[in-house]
């Protein structure tokens, strides 16, 4: 409570007292707080009552009765006029206020269909509450166990916003295993080279706030993906329910012991349009980190290379800079590579991505976190993500997630794409370098070679995000994504025939509005899919289509890759003439005819792959 100057602190209770403050003046509070911290010892009779606003006051647990005044009974919104120290207790719990912070030991939230017995905490069955009755907006849970965690859930699922118990501490987790590790590679140092304690001593408290920072970026990303996830959790409904049972058929999930909502429950849920939670999101992606992680560290990605300058990232700056040459013979080194690996695909991609990935692709997990990597490299994704992350409270969050949404999307595919090619990621290194400045040279340009239906949706996009309050480059950048989807084709068949990759990204996007590739496109993004096998479907149509659209500018570049592009592909046309206004027909009656299911735009990717097969055989 001493990081801001501006909570008002109304209500307080631990074992020995209860703090009540109806109207508290938060800057004095601040610095009474601020002063009672800094005593070798203090409790809150040690609070100076001055400060106290009208009707406050601090009261003992031992009293047989406390009587209430006015300012209390309004706070508290009760009518009597005095309650037992344990009523008021549970009266405090049921406030309406921002935030319930739970710092204590104890539980003292359940479900309603729970017992106390079942709750298993006896010395506090008489202050507990069931979760339907918090008026609280935001819970905060600083002490292990304070709810349940079908509270947790019944809670999230009326309205309130809590994560779970392992989430809101595992700042502590993090500090102590940063604190072992560094430990760890100094003992290395010390029995390499002279490191008197006193050095050592010195060393660890200069790196102290660095750790500290450290710890907060793992926690802001870890909580920004739960907020992700949450955010699409009704949409994603399908994706999450076939996690689940992915993870339970290898034996790596207890559905019950994690109280994970049944197959019945997901279906109640779809009808009511409600998702997972964020307690059951929680469960999800730590499972999600739980299971990559124990398939990378015993892969060969702690010996990669590329990725092996994670370890670098996870110490001090400091240690960096002083002993680097002892980091490889770090003890923990294999598992510090895995767990970096892991954190940065499942907090960036969510826990499902990585599951998706081996089932659509056959490809083991250290090939995913190998694409995965070039991907975010290729796209220089750091960057971005920094200038959305930069934004924070200034913007709303809900335009936050858009943007990060659309990063996340642009790198499934890319990574998708990569898995598809696995010797164009084997080596990360070389990948990156052959990419990376060639798809930075066609973006550059890509805003001058969009027409149409893209053009309109960019130019819509930019000024949503300008009007939301993003800054004008950050706003461009991000409504370019879903034109870069093709990228990876484009610089593939620019390397394949040494064309300029941004004479074929001309090309690419002139023969897909002439032929209406890019309308057809957006129509199959369209299609509403229930289910996971669906899904996969609507991916394979979209996969092909693709495919086909890579295929015809490669042969247009192939039949006249030195003029312009409008050109060239006027060219190839002309010469085609015949199969493309049949094309061109079946795709205007799809048109005009409206209704465009799965089975019509099946059809017409059809279309595309006969007009792609008789060309080819015609060149």
């Amino acid at each position: 409570m001493l990081l801001s100057r501006h909570i008002q602190l109304k209500a307080v209770f631990n074992h020995l007292h209860i703090f009540l403050d109806p109207n508290p003046d938060s800057s004095k509070s601040y610095l009474e707080r601020e002063r009672l911290f800094n005593l070798p010892r203090s409790t809150w009779e040690d609070y100076n009552k001055k400060l106290i606003s009208k009707g406050g006051g601090v009261f003992s647990r031992q009293a047989k009765e406390i009587k209430l005044s006015e300012e209390i009974k309004k706070m508290l919104d009760i009518d009597a006029n005095s309650l037992t120290p344990l009523e008021l207790i549970g009266a405090i719990m049921r406030m309406r206020v921002d935030l319930f912070w739970n710092g204590g030991i104890g539980t003292y939230v359940k479900a309603c269909g729970e017992t106390h017995f079942e709750v298993g905490d006896r010395s506090n069955d008489n202050v507990r509450v069931n979760a339907n009755e918090l008026r609280c907006r935001v819970v905060g849970e600083g002490g292990n166990l304070g709810f349940t965690q079908l509270s947790r859930i019944e809670y999230a699922l009326n309205g309130g916003l809590i994560n779970t118990d392992f989430v809101d501490n595992s700042g502590g987790v993090d500090c102590s295993d940063r604190e072992v590790n560094i430990k760890i590679l100094l003992n290395i140092v010390k029995q390499n080279e002279d490191l008197p304690d006193k050095q050592r001593s010195q060393l660890l408290t200069k790196m102290t706030d660095e750790v500290a920072t450290l710890v907060l970026r793992d926690n802001y990303l870890q909580s920004q993906a739960i907020s992700m996830m949450e955010e699409h959790a009704v949409d994603r409904m399908n994706e999450h329910a076939y996690l689940i049972h992915g993870l339970v058929k290898k034996g790596e999930l207890d559905r019950a012991l994690g109280f994970l909502p049944t197959d019945d429950e997901i279906i109640e849920r779809r009808k009511s349009q409600k998702g997972f939670t964020r307690p059951e999101l929680a469960v999800l992606i730590a499972y999600g980190k739980i299971t990559l992680y124990n398939e990378l560290v015993e892969s060969d990605v702690p010996e990669d290379t590329y990725l092996a300058e994670e370890i670098e990232r996870y110490f001090p700056g400091p240690l960096l800079k002083r002993y680097p040459q002892y980091m490889p013979l770090h003890n923990l080194r294999r598992e510090i590579i895995a767990m970096r690996v892991t954190n940065s695909l499942v907090n960036r991609m969510g826990p499902t991505f990585a599951h998706r990935m081996w089932e659509e692709s056959g490809a083991d997990a250290a090939s995913v976190a190998r694409a995965y990597t070039v991907a975010r490299e290729v796209f220089n994704m750091r960057s971005l993500w920094h200038a959305i992350e930069s934004l924070d409270n200034k913007i709303s969050a809900n335009v936050q997630y858009s943007m990060m949404f659309q990063t996340s999307r642009l790198l499934r595919r890319a990574t998708r794409w990569l898995l598809d090619q696995p010797d164009r990621s084997a080596n990360i290194a070389s990948a990156v370098s052959t990419y990376r400045s060639e798809i930075s040279a066609m973006i550059k340009i890509l805003p001058e070679l969009l027409v149409e239906d893209d053009l309109r949706s960019f130019k819509e996009m930019v000024q949503n995000y300008l009007e939301a309050g993003v800054p004008k480059e950050t706003a461009k950048s991000i409504s370019l994504l879903n034109s870069i989807y093709p990228a990876l084709d484009i610089t593939e068949i620019a390397l394949n025939s040494k064309a300029k990759v941004t004479h074929v990204a001309s090309v690419y996007f002139n023969i897909g509005s002439t032929i209406a590739l890019n309308w057809l496109r957006n129509q199959i993004e369209l299609l509403e899919v229930d289910g996971h096998w669906p899904a996969v479907a609507r991916g394979t149509l979209r996969e092909d289509l693709y495919a086909m659209h890579r295929s015809l500018t490669a042969q247009v570049i192939a039949m006249d890759g030195k003029s312009r592009a409008e050109t060239s592909v006027n060219r190839w046309l002309k010469y085609h003439e015949d199969n493309i206004v049949h094309v061109e027909q079946t795709l205007n009656d799809m048109k005009s005819a409206g209704d465009r299911d799965f089975a019509t735009l099946s059809v017409a990717v059809q279309e595309i792959r006969k007009l792609n097969q008789i060309t080819m055989n015609s060149r």
